[in-house]
């Protein structure tokens, strides 16, 4: 394998600046798309973003030669939300899909609504999704990705990866044959059948979707690079618990593997210039097995902690290598980014903004475009969510609680942490924000369910044997 990503030139060539409308004109192919995902992966975890004990060399890299955003948001703070709203460009309050859905729901993406592959397909694009779907039910055909514009469809799952299984046989999808060596791991088979989906489809503008199940719980790492990190300084006591974790460090030690094979492979196919790549995560890090510090609380809730996420893009000849980009960015963003440098310049149903326009700092940091979420559930998740809703807008972020009507207010630009809530001494900016919230919820017809008011908040679920429980099972 070649060496890490930091070590390359992808900027070989000189696109005259590598607009969209450059990649979209008739006399050059649009550029493909591959969109790594990962599953419940923290705003801290990558090298890149700060942290001394994972190992990514090769997403560090991808950051070098991109765009890293500091202020890049999940839709939602846990998994099926975040997805409508990548596949859709709407926000998830829109499309009707405000929690995770479960295994016999049949709720789904409705089919009227045009999709991101549905979309690029119309351009010429071969689509594929590698992995994880979670966007209905798994009895429930209708809204399985086939239907919703993915030409293949790969190791996606038939019931839930939450009891781990990510070593085959697995037990998410039996009809999956082993293909690799040894003891195979999910993770590489899915890093495989990528490098394999973009070898086919070499000669055509193509979208891969490659959506880890890493690093959702239950943790399971390959042993070997788990007794690495065991080894490592500072790897905790083995509970789970706290910024290092083995097995966390080691499933995404092999994600960053995958996108070093990625890479390589665009470049033996000369497709590294004209190729867009993206990182990110679907929601926060899990605060049974991850430490998400400096920001406040993980996934289920709507502290920065839970839906604040990595993100970074690299889009050769944009002229943004090595960007540090501030401007906050949600990820209906990509849909009008993608519909843009694809040629579909007249899509406009979305609620994203081009995230173009935010790499080149078009629109100013400091932005005052609201961002907006809409958690509402009849009770508790069992990582600590409650039922609500949030608005940022520039620099301030509020909070409000459906189940106690409480409302909490933040000055992102100096507490990131959101450790001091500053509502009770500015309740002429809490009005004006708790306006924009219901605007937004009357706007998309977003409801809130009257059982959420039912519920004790400070006493469900904080039963202690219930929470030894999760942190005995959490790998």
């Amino acid at each position: 394998m070649s060496d890490s990503l930091t070590r390359r030139n992808f900027l070989k060539t000189s696109l005259a600046g590598g607009s969209a409308a450059l990649f979209g004109s008739a006399s050059v192919r649009p550029p493909n798309i591959v969109f790594i995902l990962a599953d419940d992966l923290g705003y801290s975890e990558l090298g890149c973003y700060g942290n001394s004990f994972n190992r990514t060399p090769n997403l560090d890299g991808l950051a070098a030669e991109g765009v890293r955003f500091t202020d890049a948001y999940a839709a939602a703070p846990v998994c099926s939300p975040y997805r409508a709203a990548l596949m859709t460009g709407m926000y998830p309050a829109r499309v009707g899909i405000n929690d995770y859905l479960r295994p016999y729901t049949n709720k789904q993406v409705p089919l009227e609504i045009e999709t991101m592959p549905e979309m690029l397909k119309k351009q010429g694009y071969a689509t594929g999704l590698i992995g994880k779907w979670h966007l209905t039910g798994y009895s429930n055909p209708r809204g399985f990705p086939r239907n919703h514009g993915f030409d293949e469809v790969i190791l996606s799952e038939k019931k839930g990866i939450g009891n781990g299984d990510y070593f085959y046989p697995y037990n998410f999808n039996r009809e999956v044959e082993k293909r690799l060596p040894g003891r195979e791991h999910l993770i590489d088979r899915c890093n495989v059948e990528a490098v394999d989906f973009i070898k086919r489809h070499r000669d055509r503008p193509f979208f891969l979707l490659l959506s880890h199940y890493a690093v959702h719980t239950v943790l399971n790492g390959k042993e070997k690079l788990v007794e690495k990190y065991e080894d490592r300084p500072q790897a905790g006591d083995g509970s789970g618990a706290g910024r290092n974790n083995p097995h966390l460090a080691a499933q995404l030690e092999s994600i960053d593997k995958g996108v070093d094979m990625i890479v390589e492979t665009l470049q033996k196919l000369g497709l590294d210039n004209n190729t867009i790549v993206v990182f990110t995560s679907d929601n926060g890090g899990e605060s049974l097995v991850t430490d998400n510090a400096p920001l406040r609380g993980g996934k289920s809730t709507l502290y920065e902690g839970g839906i604040r996420v990595p993100l970074i893009v690299r889009h050769p000849g944009a002229g943004l290598s090595g960007n540090l980009c501030m401007g906050p960015t949600i990820n209906m963003d990509f849909f009008p980014y993608f519909a843009k440098v694809a040629g579909d310049e007249d899509h406009g149903n979305t609620d994203g903004r081009d995230l173009m326009q935010i790499m080149r700092k078009q629109s100013p940091c400091a932005d005052e475009r609201p961002l907006f979420w809409h958690y509402p559930l009849s009770r508790p998740h069992f990582l600590g969510g409650r039922s609500s809703g949030a608005v940022r807008r520039g620099r301030w972020k509020l909070i409000e609680f459906f189940d106690t009507g409480g409302l909490e207010l933040y000055d992102l630009e100096n507490d990131i942490s959101e450790s001091r809530n500053l509502a009770p001494a500015n309740p002429g900016r809490t009005r004006g924000l708790l306006r924009d919230l219901e605007n937004f919820r009357q706007r998309t017809d977003a409801q809130i369910p009257a059982s959420c008011k039912d519920y004790d908040p400070d006493k469900y679920f904080l039963d202690p044997l219930f929470r030894d429980f999760l942190q005995k099972v959490v790998y």
